[in-house]
């Protein structure tokens, strides 16, 4: 049976100070385009973090969203990881999904909260 996202073995421990050195933030989408030059499908997308600022994401999440139905919408990224070069764009901030068969799932809080809020 072939595997399926959830099915993937677990990835080795590690311990909570790995963990805790992420920054890990909600953010609102601004602005979100789609990305041609990106070698795998992927959107530009423009995130405010509150006080952190906006920050850049190229996010392979063409299959389930459309650039029109990220705008406003809450999401959860990686803030403190080096600035990626994507094609001609710089990625600043990796946005977190759940994969599955359809493609990912975006992660986002169930309730209102400000831009630039802590995950913990």
């Amino acid at each position: 049976m072939p595997e399926t996202p959830a099915s993937q073995p677990p990835r080795p421990q590690v311990g909570v100070d790995v963990f805790q050195a992420l920054d890990l933030r909600v953010g609102r989408v601004q602005r979100a385009e789609t990305f041609p030059q990106a070698r795998k499908p992927a959107y530009r997308l423009w995130i405010d973090f509150g006080p952190l600022g906006v920050r850049r994401s190229s996010a392979q999440i063409t299959s389930l969203y459309h650039p029109e139905e990220l705008v406003g919408r809450l999401v959860v990224a990686v803030v403190n990881f080096p600035p990626r070069q994507v094609g001609p764009f710089v990625s600043e901030v990796l946005v977190l999904g759940a994969e599955t068969r359809q493609g990912i799932v975006l992660l986002q809080p169930d309730a209102p909260v400000e831009p630039g809020s802590p995950i913990s």
